[in-house]
Parts: structure tokens; C-alpha cells; sequence
């Protein structure tokens, strides 16, 4: 077992977790189909990587690169709450097929550890905050169903075919390399491109609606240490940074950091979208070691910075000045 495997790893998350992996000196295999993931994001890094262009329902073909490995991370799948709902079946045969393929390949295979990421969006709508893993799941999407059924055969193929495995319910994770041009793209994502471009966001609803926004470097951090604590196998914990901000102070915070005013628009709610979210980050303290180093605004500036960054590498035009925006 001398082999990491990172599925989705041309994603945003998965390719921070690659970069981390390879900093601790490890032989890293990618597999991702690159419908949702870009090669762009392991760009400087791909001859250090083993990439695998396929997808996670062929497992004729993922299951030679799974097998014996130290871990896999499974952070492959079909993202979006919206999209699962506009296109249920290539979301259900992604995110549940591909699942299931890549825990049976783990098993069959010997792998070490699977450490796959569930969603907090298999929560729902809850009357209490914050939200604890011993809550019942009150699923509203097919995207946050599938997820959640990833988390039960997760607990299966452990208790039944003895592959360690840990679940992470990831919250709302954002940073660099989240691509922002999708529709279906992370709000804050949307955001940090309007706030660089001097437009006016659509916030979908009154803007009330609050999220546990988590750095993608302290989400990595969980992954790593997911991967290696003893005594967890089957279990799921929740990684979020325990706190949560409305879109309108997300969006008025990020408008104060820039020095600009741009109040939002609004549109009709999203069907499928929680109200609330904000993670019980207890469980993954005491038994993971989670740790968060980063705070909401420290994450907000640094990701706005590698995307103005980001726009400049690629000769994408330049930004307009502040004063001019009233």
C-alpha cells in the first residue's frame, strides 16, 4: 500500500487535497472524467501526479487503480442541488453507481482507507442549529439522497466487509479554483467573480438564507486527518467551521473588504435549498482533531486574491475602478 488515490481530484477541493498530498511526499493517483473537474487546476503539478482520465461508473477500469492503495479520497461526483434536480439520472448514476464502484473496488482491492465526501445538504431543513451528526436526515434534493445513501454504504462496507471508511459531511467549502462561470457554481464563487467584474449578484430568495462557508484548506486538513484517526471506521462527522453568515452579510462584507457598493438583486428561491445551515463541529474536534485555521474574512481575501490573480495570468481584461461604481 504505497499509493494515495484521489477521485475528483482535477476538482477545486480535490485538487487542494492533491497539492497537500504531494507535500507530504506521497505517490498520488487522480481519477477524474473532467465533466465538472479541469486539468487547468493540476497544471504545475501534473508530472508529479498519476493522472487517470475515467469515470467512476466504468469499475472494470477504476478498480486496477484502487486496488492496494494506502487511501482513497472519494470526492468525485456529480455536484449541484439544482442540476440533481433539473437531471436526476446522470446525477443518480454518478453519485450513487460511482460510489458504490469505488467502496467495492476499495474492498475488493485491500485499500487501506476510504474517506468520502458525504454533504450537509442530507440534513435539510432543521428546526434546531447547529446541525448535529445524530439528527435525523431530512434529504430535499435526489443530489442530497444520494449523498447520504454514499454515507450508509460508507458504514456498510465496514461493518459488513471490514474497509475502514470515514464520511465527511462537507458544508458550503469554498476557495481557489472554485470555477465560478457555472450556474451551478458555489455562491461565494459567484460572488468573488461579480465583486472583481463591478457587478450586482442575483441572490436567489430574501438573502437570509445562512451557510457554514468552510476554507478549503481547513477542509483538507480534515481529510488528512479523517485518513489517519484510529477508531472511526463507519462513522460520519460533520466538516464545517461551526459558524454561519447570511448571503447579505456575505455579500456586504465581501463589498466593504473591495471598497465598493453594489447592492444585490434578488430572484425567486431555488427549488431544492436549505434555509439554514451551520455545522456541530464537536464530533470532529474530539475524535478527528479538526482544527480550523482560517476565519471567514481570512478566507474571503485570500481567495479574492488568487482570483484577480487568476484573471490576470489568463489576460482576462482588468477591473474597473471602485469610484466609478456608485
Amino acid at each position: 500500500m504505497n499509493h494515495d488515490v484521489v477521485t475528483g481530484g482535477a476538482g477545486f477541493i480535490g485538487s487542494a487535497l492533491v497539492r497537500a498530498l504531494l507535500a507530504e511526499g506521497r505517490d498520488v493517483h487522480v481519477i477524474d472524467n473532467l465533466s465538472t473537474g479541469k486539468l487547468d487546476n493540476l497544471e504545475e503539478i501534473a508530472d508529479q501526479v498519476t493522472i487517470h482520465e475515467l469515470d467512476l461508473r466504468d469499475y472494470r477500469r477504476i478498480a486496477p487503480v484502487i486496488a492496494g492503495a494506502r487511501r482513497v479520497f472519494h470526492l468525485g461526483a456529480l455536484p449541484s442541488v439544482p442540476k440533481s434536480i433539473l437531471q436526476p439520472v446522470p446525477s443518480h448514476e454518478c453519485n450513487i453507481d460511482g460510489t458504490f464502484n469505488v467502496f467495492h473496488a476499495a474492498a475488493e482491492g485491500k485499500a487501506g482507507r476510504v474517506v468520502y465526501a458525504a454533504s450537509s445538504s442530507a440534513y435539510g431543513d432543521t428546526e434546531v442549529l447547529p446541525k448535529v451528526e445524530t439528527m435525523a436526515p431530512r434529504p430535499k434534493s435526489p443530489y442530497a439522497v444520494q449523498k447520504l445513501l454514499g454515507e450508509y454504504y460508507g458504514s456498510v462496507f465496514s461493518e459488513c466487509f471490514g474497509l475502514e471508511t470515514v464520511s465527511l459531511r462537507f458544508f458550503n467549502v469554498f476557495g481557489p479554483r472554485q470555477d465560478p462561470t457555472s450556474v451551478y457554481s458555489g455562491v461565494l464563487s459567484i460572488f468573488l467573480n461579480c465583486l472583481i467584474e463591478c457587478r450586482s449578484p442575483t441572490i436567489y430568495g430574501d438573502g437570509e438564507q445562512s451557510r457554514d462557508f468552510t476554507y478549503v484548506e481547513d477542509v483538507v486538513g480534515l481529510l488528512l486527518k479523517a485518513s489517519q484517526a484510529q477508531g472511526v471506521s463507519g462513522k460520519v462527522f460533520n466538516a464545517g467551521n461551526g459558524n454561519r453568515y447570511t448571503l447579505n452579510q456575505t455579500w456586504q462584507l465581501l463589498q466593504e473588504i473591495e471598497g465598493i457598493h453594489l447592492p444585490a438583486q434578488y430572484g425567486p428561491p431555488r427549488p431544492g435549498d436549505v434555509r439554514d445551515s451551520q455545522a456541530d463541529t464537536t464530533a470532529a474536534v474530539r475524535e478527528l482533531g479538526h482544527a480550523p485555521r482560517f476565519t471567514f474574512e481570512q478566507g474571503l481575501r485570500l481567495t479574492l486574491d488568487w482570483y484577480r490573480a487568476d484573471l490576470l495570468r489568463k489576460g482576462s481584461g482588468s477591473r474597473m475602478d471602485p469610484q466609478l461604481v456608485s
